[in-house]
């Protein structure tokens, strides 16, 4: 059977990490993009930092190609369990084009939230490479939209905006899913 991939793109701190469990919660096996650059950050010796993980990922682009990323998910997308995969992190239309070359079932679906909200979200958080203040926060944000995010974003089948309740945001995600879904399975 043919797999099912469901893009997900959006800023830091949108709500990404939600929709994961939920759509885990589905049966979906999930890929987080993000991971190949925090591995390659290791990988190079380096210290889990914003300011490391950011010069990571714009330096690994610029030795492979814009897709690089998406080309090293494609393996572990195949090798995946189940016909449903969810792809959190794509950053570029160069990553989209890269999975709806493999994927003739693919589709994309955009969070959005405001800056203010997410860097609330973010700080509340305290990941490694979360901003510990709103100047870190402005510059990884120009840097995410520097590779292109702003236009996968764009460019989406589905854009869920994330301003509200975390219970409203679930529902959103549930019927945006089912959609998906149904788009490929009717």
């Amino acid at each position: 059977m043919t797999k099912i991939v469901v893009g997900l793109a959006g800023m830091p701190g949108v709500g990404k990490a939600v929709f994961r469990k939920i759509a885990e919660r589905k049966g979906f096996t999930v890929i987080v993009m993000g991971n190949e650059i925090r591995e390659e950050t290791k990988r190079r010796g380096l210290k889990p930092s914003p300011k490391n993980i950011g010069k990571t990922m714009l330096q690994l682009r610029k030795e492979e190609g814009p897709a690089v990323v998406a080309k090293r998910c494609i393996p572990k997308i195949d090798e995946a369990k189940g016909n449903t995969v969810v792809v959190d992190g794509i950053r570029s239309l160069h990553e989209t084009e890269e999975y709806r070359r493999h994927y003739q079932n693919f589709i994309l679906i955009a969070i959005h939230s405001s800056p203010k909200v997410r860097f609330q979200r973010l700080f509340r958080r305290k990941r490694s490479d979360d901003p510990k203040n709103w100047k870190t926060f402005a510059g990884r944000d120009q840097r995410e939209l520097s590779v292109g995010l702003g236009d996968a974003i764009a460019m989406a089948d589905y854009l869920i905006v994330n301003e509200g309740t975390r219970e409203e945001f679930k529902v959103k995600i549930h019927e945006v899913l089912e959609a998906a879904l149904k788009r490929w399975t009717s």
